[in-house]
């Protein structure tokens, strides 16, 4: 079992459709799984997982400003560009990311050493799918994916109901058509890199700032100005005109 160099509660949240079937088995698996991690004496305090219900602005309002890092990991090309990481980033939270969406903007202001990325590039995603992207060829060369993998496939976090998970895996390692297999490996390498990082109080501190101060260039005046010089095309009135 990995040793933690960090106490950490990792918190999850999200909603799900109610016909959206795999996003509601994707809820109840990390449920399952945080029942046991948070009641495994071996982990003890050093992992909590915790899943809160139905994400809101009022959830987000609590959560956002406490965070220390977030995690904005969709495979490059996939999210549309969101701005939760630019709350985060304001409120000094560093992230752990693929170069999609926002977070080419964000690392582009704040620079890349103040922002974790990893994972494959959007033209490397189209390479990877271009030839002939196999999901078992990554799971076959991660032992920890495949440890954890099998613990779900197995039963392990489901023991009433050995199968329930089961499809999920099947799925992934057949066709995981958002190319997640192909991140793994780099996504735990990065998170070694941001547990060593956040041993580093100096180092942190001095990233949390790089980003808070970095974070003026999403401002809605400067975003609303651009709009109205480039794309509109309008000319807007001073407020002394009035």
């Amino acid at each position: 079992m990995r040793r933690f160099n960090v106490r950490m509660s990792n918190l999850r949240s999200s909603n799900a459709a109610p016909g959206y079937h795999k996003a509601k088995l994707i809820i109840k698996l990390i449920n399952s799984v945080a029942e046991f991690v948070n009641s495994d004496p071996a982990i003890g305090d050093r992992l909590k997982l915790i899943f809160l219900e139905n994400y809101r602005v009022s959830l987000a309002e609590r959560i956002i400003p406490a965070a220390d890092l977030s995690e904005q990991i969709s495979t490059a090309g996939t999210e549309a560009s969101g701005t939760g990481n630019m709350k985060f980033m304001a409120n000094g939270a560093l992230t752990i990311g693929t170069l999609d969406g926002a977070n080419v903007e964000m690392s582009e202001e704040m620079g890349r050493e103040n922002i974790f990325i990893f994972g494959n590039t959007v033209e490397q995603i189209e390479a990877i799918k271009s030839a002939g992207y196999e999901p078992s060829v990554y799971y076959e060369s991660i032992p920890e994916l495949q440890e954890a993998v099998g613990q779900i496939r197995s039963g392990y976090f489901s023991p009433f109901q050995p199968d329930l998970f089961s499809g999920l895996m099947d799925d992934t390692l057949q066709y995981d058509r958002f190319c997640i297999l192909a991140d793994f490996r780099a996504y735990l390498d990065c998170q070694l890199e941001v547990e060593k990082t956040f041993m580093d109080k100096r180092l942190w501190s001095k990233m949390t700032v790089h980003n808070i101060s970095s974070v003026g260039f999403f401002s809605s005046d400067r975003t609303i100005q651009e709009y109205v010089e480039k794309i509109w095309k309008t000319p807007y009135t001073k407020q002394e005109d009035y």
